[in-house]
C-alpha cells in the first residue's frame, strides 16, 4: 500500500481529508491522518477559551470518520523529506509516499529578549488553556496587556473585557492604529468599542523586551501582571528547520499544484504555505480542498484544474454583540458581523461549506 499522509488535523488538514473521500482514492492508497490531540480544536474560537466565555469542550471538534482513513497520534519532530520519513517525539516512525504539511502556525517573538519565557500565548490549545488560568486566576483590578494589535489581539482584549469587566486591559502595537490591515473606518469603530468599554489602546509602542512583570519599550516601561502575545505567527520549528527554498515569513514556496519543487511528493497547505495572501482559516480551508483535487487528478493521471481561490472575507468579535469585517469590499460593523461569525462557527464545527 502506498501512504497519503496528512501532518496536521487543523482547518487545512481536515479540508484535504474531506474532499479526499468525496471522490475516488485508488484501492492501494492508504490514507493517514496525523495530529498531536484527539480531536480538531476551532482556533478561531481561542481567545473565548482564553477570556473564559468558552468551554474546552465547546471548541473540540471529532476528527472526519471514514471507512479508510487511518488516524495516528504524535507529536512530530523532524520530517525527513529525502527518505520520505516523519519522526516522532515518541513512538515509531512514519514512512510516507505522498505527504502534506499542515502543521499550522507557532509565535513569532522577533527575536524580542523575554517575550516567549513571559507572555502567553493562544496559537495551540495547551498555550491557550494556559493563558485562561492565567487571566481567570488574576485578582480584581489586575494588569493585563495584550501586545499586537492585529484580529487577534483585538477578539482577545474585547471577549476578557466582558467576561473581566474588574480587570485593566490595555492593547498595545507598535503600529499607528489597531486592525491597520483593515480600513480605517473599521479600525476607527474598533477603537471606539474599546474607548466605551475602557480598553486601553497604546499605539506607536515598539516593545523592546519583556520581563516578569514588565514590558519594556523605547520610551520607558510598562507593569504587567499577564501579557498576552498576538503580534506574529511564524510556521513551526518542524518546517522551519527544513532546508528547502522559503519566503521572508518562513513560509514555503510551492509550484502551481501546492508541491514543493524539489520533492513534487510532498504538498503544503495553511500556514506553512507562501501564499498571494495573509493566512486565514479560509485560506486554510480552500487550499486544502485544492490539494485533494489535484492529489485525486494525479491519482487518476490527469493534470490538475483548479480554479483561482477567492476569500469570502474576514470577520472579527468585539464580546458576544459587536463585531466587525470585511466582506468583500464591503466594510460591515456592528451586530451584523458578530451574527455571521457565530453562522461561520456553527458551519465549521459541522463541516458544513
Amino acid at each position: 500500500m502506498k501512504q497519503f499522509v496528512v501532518l496536521g488535523g487543523g482547518y487545512g488538514g481536515t479540508a484535504v481529508i474531506h474532499e479526499l473521500f468525496k471522490g475516488f482514492i485508488p484501492s492501494d492508497i492508504q490514507v493517514i491522518l496525523v495530529d498531536r490531540m484527539p480531536f480538531q480544536s476551532l482556533k478561531t474560537e481561542y481567545y473565548a477559551l482564553a477570556a473564559g466565555t468558552a468551554s474546552d469542550y465547546e471548541l473540540r471538534v471529532p476528527f472526519p470518520s471514514y471507512s479508510g482513513l487511518l488516524m495516528k497520534y504524535g507529536e512530530v519532530r523532524s520530517i525527513d523529506l529525502s527518505n520520505r520519513t516523519i519522526h516522532f517525539q515518541e513512538g515509531d516512525q512514519l514512512e510516507y509516499d505522498q505527504l502534506v504539511i499542515a502543521l499550522g502556525c507557532t509565535d513569532n517573538y522577533h527575536g524580542i529578549p523575554g517575550a516567549e519565557e513571559h507572555s502567553f500565548g493562544i496559537q495551540s490549545f495547551a498555550a491557550v488553556r494556559e493563558a485562561y488560568l492565567q487571566l481567570n486566576n488574576l485578582k480584581p483590578y489586575g494588569k493585563v496587556n495584550v501586545i499586537g494589535g492585529g484580529l487577534s489581539g483585538v477578539e482577545i482584549a474585547a471577549e476578557l473585557r466582558e467576561s473581566r469587566p474588574d480587570l485593566n486591559i490595555r492593547i498595545i502595537d507598535r503600529g499607528t492604529r489597531v486592525l491597520s490591515a483593515f480600513p480605517p473606518k473599521v479600525s476607527g469603530y474598533v477603537t471606539k468599542w474599546f474607548e466605551e468599554h475602557e480598553v486601553e489602546s497604546l499605539s506607536s509602542i515598539s516593545t523592546t523586551g519583556l520581563d516578569k512583570g514588565v514590558i519594556y519599550h523605547a520610551d520607558g516601561e510598562i507593569a504587567s501582571d499577564v501579557t498576552i502575545w498576538t503580534a506574529g505567527i511564524q510556521p513551526p520549528a518542524v518546517v522551519r528547520k527544513l532546508d528547502i527554498r522559503k519566503d521572508h515569513q518562513g513560509r514555503v514556496l510551492l509550484n502551481e499544484n501546492y508541491q514543493i519543487p524539489e520533492h513534487p511528493e510532498v504538498f503544503v497547505c495553511g500556514d506553512c504555505a507562501s501564499l498571494p495572501f495573509a493566512p486565514s482559516t479560509q485560506a486554510a480551508e480552500g487550499q486544502g480542498q485544492q490539494v485533494a483535487q489535484i492529489a485525486s487528478a494525479l491519482w487518476r493521471g490527469e493534470a490538475p484544474r483548479l480554479q483561482r481561490l477567492k476569500l469570502k472575507g474576514t470577520l472579527g468579535s468585539l464580546g458576544k454583540k459587536a463585531g466587525f469585517g470585511l466582506m468583500g469590499k464591503a466594510q460591515v460593523t456592528g451586530r451584523v458581523p458578530r451574527i455571521l461569525k457565530s453562522g461561520v462557527l456553527w458551519l465549521s464545527k459541522h463541516h458544513i461549506g
